[in-house]
């Protein structure tokens, strides 16, 4: 069994004395593992190192085994955020996100092609990763709830009907609901940033803090959640490292 494509390095390990367990996620083999020798070498560190774009190979005697990988770098995002704490943290998080949050060897095309754009967009200027890539970081965390089957439900009010005036999220149903609809169950709602229903705004650090708290929370409850996993620590670092700059806004 063999099979070559572009693929996101999302996470590798080392494994004996130089190879690495190296996790990928391609277009059209979704969420795959692999064993890359040499691959903990300062040769294979560059290469497989998280948020980079490969040209991947996976050979097997058997589709049900690990394989072994080698790969060739396309694009690499890595190196390009390492002096940028901020951009490398988000880089971090929906690596890990993805790693964690998606079932193995099954095809999820939208989230890898919104990943691999995300990746380009932080890497083309990362100082500016936050103003440029955090509205792009939420919207993915949607698009990777709703494709695991937890999407929340922005169409409509739950409690109006009304399409307009969208604020809440019940944390129960996950629906959207109008802030004439909160009533006195306000306190008990998730706010819905504005950048989640217009994708030209960037959003402000608080939109950015409670866009993580909404995701946040139906991540932990439903795709984590439900296999008994908590949330990526690198997702946990993100989260303090936002809610740090929104004080300071």
């Amino acid at each position: 069994m063999e099979w070559e494509a572009p693929a996101l390095v999302l996470s590798a390990a080392p494994y004996g004395e130089s190879s690495a367990i190296v996790h990928l996620l391609t277009e059209e083999h979704g969420l795959f593992h692999g064993l890359s020798r040499g691959g903990a070498a300062r040769a294979g560190r560059a290469l497989w190192q998280p948020g980079n774009l490969v040209r991947a190979v996976w050979r097997g005697r058997l589709p049900e085994q690990l394989g072994n990988l080698s790969g060739e770098l396309v694009h690499g995002s890595a190196a390009r955020v390492m002096s940028a704490p901020l951009a490398l943290a988000m880089l971090a998080s929906v690596c890990a996100v993805a790693d964690g949050g998606l079932p193995e060897r099954e095809p999820h095309p939208r989230i890898f092609h919104l990943l691999t754009r995300f990746f380009a967009l932080i890497s083309l200027d990362p100082d500016m990763a936050a103003w440029n890539g955090m509205a792009a970081l939420l919207r993915w965390e949607a698009c990777l709830l709703s494709d695991l089957g937890y999407g929340l439900d922005l169409s409509a009010c739950a409690v109006t009907g009304a399409t307009e005036g969208l604020a809440w999220v019940s944390p129960r149903t996950g629906r959207a609901v109008s802030d004439a609809g909160a009533g006195t169950w306000r306190p008990r709602l998730l706010r819905l940033p504005p950048l989640f229903m217009d994708e030209t705004d960037p959003g402000t650090s608080i939109d950015w803090q409670d866009g993580l708290r909404l995701t946040g929370y139906f991540l932990a409850r439903d795709a984590f959640g439900q296999h008994h996993r908590p949330l990526p620590a690198a997702r946990l670092r993100l989260v303090d490292m936002i809610g740090a700059l929104a004080a300071t806004a």
